[in-house]
C-alpha cells in the first residue's frame, strides 16, 4: 500500500488534525495507555515488511522508527536521520544517521542496517506485498524482486552513518513513502542472532519494545529508552486486540480502555450519537473511500455496461445519511475530500434505476439469470452496508445477490488470491482504501494502473495507465500534476474501476487524560509528534 513526496506543505491547510490533551499529569506518575485495535484478533506479524493492514501497521509504527517519519501536520520530518540531500535531478538522497542513534538493545543504528532492512521488504524470500508495491521506485528493486539479484542496487551504505538512495524517476513523494512500514529500520545484528524469532521485536528502533504477546489477545509495550524521542512518561502501553468495534465501544464506557477506533475502523455509526457531544470524542475527515470493486476478468464484469448498471443503480445518499445515519459522506469519485485533487470536478454516475436497467438490457443481460457474489470482511458496519447494496440492486436490478461473509484476515488473503489468481478469485468485493501519505498518487496509481499490486479487481486502461504514469514523475508541479490525475481520475469514473460509495470519518475515542496524540485521516489515524509528550491515564 511508493515513492515520491514534499507536495505535503501545500495541502496542510486542507487536512483536519485534532490535537488531544489534557491537564498536565506529574512527571513522577507511573502511567499505562490502553490502545484498542479494532477488527483483528492478532497481528501478522511484527515484522516491518510483513504488516499487511491497518491494524498491522499501527502497532509497527509504535515498535519501528524510519529514516522520516510525519509530524502532526503530516508533513515528513526527521526520525532515524537527521537531515538529508536530494540531488538536483532528483534522483538520488543522502541520508545521515543520527549520532547515537540506537536499537532498544543499546546497539548503534547503522547504514547497514538500513540497507539489510530495504534489502529485506523487497527479497521475495520475505514474502510480503508491501516492499515491492511501497519501494518499487528504488533503483534495483525489480530485480530483487524477481531474484534475480540478492543485493539491493540502490540503497547503500557510504559510511556508518551515511545511506544513500537511488531512485528510478523523480518523484513529489518518495520521501512521504519512507515514512511507512517496510521502511522502518531493524536491527540486522538481532536477526542473525536470533533468525527464528527476531520479528517478534524484542530490538526495535522505535519509541516501545515489546515486553509481552499475548497470542490472539494483544501486546504489552514498554518505552525503549534508546529511541531519540523517549516515551519517557509511560510505564507501559497495553495493545487491546478486539475482533468487533462494539466490544472495544463498550470496554471504552466501563473504564477500560483509553483509544477506541481507527480510520479503517471508526466507532459504530450507532454509538457516535450516544458520545458526540462528549470530551473523549474526537472526529476528523477521513482521507478514505468504501467502495465496490469488481473482477474485471471475470464476465460479466468484463464488460463496462454491466459495471455501471450496478453503479446507476446504486443509491449513495440513502446508504450515507439514512443507513449510516450522516455519519459518512456519500461519493461518486475516488479521490476523497482534502487530497490535493479533490476540488478539481469529475462527473460521476448518478442514481438512475431506469437507466441502470437499460445498460443491463444493452449488456445482453439477462436479470432473472445474474447472480452477483458481494464478498466483505466482517467488521464494523459493513454487513449493515452490503445489506443494503443486496437490497437495492435486487430490487433496481431485478438481479440476485449473494452476501458472502470473511474474516478480515481471510479476506485479504481472498484479495491476494483475486490478484494472483483472478480466474478463482472474489467476483465482487467490498471494501476500503485509505492513504498512507495525501498525495492523489495513491489513490489512482498505486490502486488502478494496470497490475499494479493492489489492483485486486484487475481494471486496466491504457489511457488512464498514460496519465497517471506521467503525472507520477513531475516533482515541483502540483497543478500539472492535478491536471493529469483528474483526467485519468474521470475516467477511471466513468467505466467503474470502482465503484465508490462514501467518504468516512475518523471518528474516535480517546479518554480526555491523555496527551500527545493526534488523530488525523490517513491510514493508520494516529500520530505522535513528540514521544516525550504521551502520556496516558494515573494509575487509580
Amino acid at each position: 500500500m511508493k515513492a515520491k513526496r514534499n507536495l505535503l506543505l501545500v495541502i496542510v491547510s486542507f487536512l483536519l488534525v485534532f490535537s488531544l490533551a489534557a491537564s498536565p499529569i506529574a512527571a513522577q506518575d507511573t502511567t499505562t495507555l490502553r490502545w484498542s485495535i479494532e477488527g483483528i484478533t492478532d497481528v501478522v506479524s511484527l515484522d516491518p515488511a510483513r504488516a499487511t493492514d491497518a491494524q498491522g501497521f499501527t502497532v509497527i509504527g509504535l515498535l519501528h522508527a524510519g529514516l522520516v517519519r510525519l509530524n502532526g501536520a503530516l508533513e515528513v520530518e526527521p526520525d532515524l536521520a537527521e537531515s538529508w540531500v536530494i540531488s538536483d535531478d532528483g534522483l538520488t538522497y543522502t541520508f545521515t544517521l543520527r549520532e547515537g542513534a540506537a536499537f532498544s538493545d543499546g546497539s548503534p543504528v547503522t547504514a547497514e542496517d538500513v540497507v539489510w532492512s530495504f534489502t529485506h521488504a523487497l527479497d521475495p524470500a520475505t514474502g510480503a506485498w508491501t516492499g515491492p508495491y511501497l519501494l518499487s521506485n528504488i533503483a534495483g528493486s525489480d530485480e530483487l524482486v524477481a531474484g534475480e539479484t540478492t543485493e539491493l542496487s540502490g540503497v547503500t551504505a557510504v559510511d556508518e552513518r551515511t545511506v544513500q538512495i537511488t531512485v528510478k524517476q523523480p518523484s513529489a513523494y518518495f520521501l512521504s513513502q519512507l515514512t511507512f512500514g517496510p521502511s522502518k529500520v531493524v536491527s540486522s545484528a538481532a536477526v542473525t542472532a536470533n533468525p527464528d524469532t527476531w520479528d517478534q521485536a524484542a530490538v526495535t528502533s522505535g519509541a516501545f519494545s515489546v515486553q509481552t504477546w499475548n497470542r490472539g489477545q494483544g501486546l504489552v509495550l514498554v518505552p525503549n529508552p534508546n529511541y531519540w524521542q523517549p516515551a519517557s512518561q509511560i510505564s507501559t502501553l497495553d495493545i487491546v486486540f478486539n475482533q468487533d468495534s462494539e466490544t472495544a465501544f463498550q470496554l471504552f464506557r466501563t473504564g477500560e480502555l483509553d483509544i477506541v477506533g481507527g480510520a479503517q475502523n471508526p466507532l459504530p455509526a450507532a454509538r457516535v450519537p450516544e458520545v458526540r457531544d462528549t470530551p473523549d470524542f474526537v472526529s476528523t475527515n477521513a482521507l478514505n473511500v468504501r467502495y465496490v470493486a469488481f473482477n474485471n476478468l471475470l464476465p460479466p464484469f468484463d464488460n463496462v455496461l454491466v459495471r455501471q448498471a450496478l453503479a446507476h443503480a446504486t443509491d449513495r445518499e440513502t446508504l450515507a445519511n439514512v443507513v449510516l445515519d450522516g455519519t459518512v459522506t456519500a461519493t461518486d469519485r475516488i479521490i476523497p475530500p482534502g487530497m490535493p485533487g479533490s476540488e478539481a470536478p469529475v462527473e460521476g454516475l448518478a442514481f438512475d434505476p431506469a437507466l441502470a436497467q437499460s445498460l443491463l438490457a444493452e449488456a445482453g443481460i439477462d436479470p432473472a439469470t445474474f447472480e452477483v457474489t458481494l464478498s466483505y470482511g466482517v467488521e464494523g458496519d459493513n454487513e449493515r452496508i452490503v445489506t443494503v447494496l443486496q437490497a437495492m440492486w435486487q430490487d433496481n436490478l431485478g438481479i440476485s445477490v449473494t452476501l458472502d461473509p470473511l474474516e478480515l484476515s481471510t479476506f485479504s488473503s481472498r484479495l491476494n488470491d483475486t490478484y494472483n489468481d483472478p480466474a478463482n478469485g472474489l467476483q465482487a468485493y467490498y471494501s476500503v482504501w485509505g492513504t498512507i501519505y495525501p498525495d492523489p498518487q495513491y489513490f489512482l496509481s498505486q490502486i488502478l494502473q494496470t497490475d499494479v499490486g493492489n489492483n485486486n479487481g484487475h481494471y486496466s486502461n491504457a489511457e488512464f495507465d498514460a496519465l497517471t504514469q506521467e503525472a507520477d514523475v513531475i516533482p515541483d508541479d502540483l497543478a500539472r500534476r492535478i491536471e493529469l490525475y483528474n483526467q485519468a481520475e474521470q475516467i477511471a469514473v466513468t467505466e467503474v474501476g470502482w465503484l465508490t460509495l462514501f467518504n468516512g470519518q475518523v471518528n474516535v475515542l480517546v479518554r480526555d487524560c491523555v496527551e500527545g496524540v493526534e488523530v488525523t485521516g490517513l491510514f493508520s489515524a494516529y500520530v505522535v509528534p513528540d514521544y516525550t509528550a504521551l502520556r496516558g491515564c494515573p494509575a487509580s
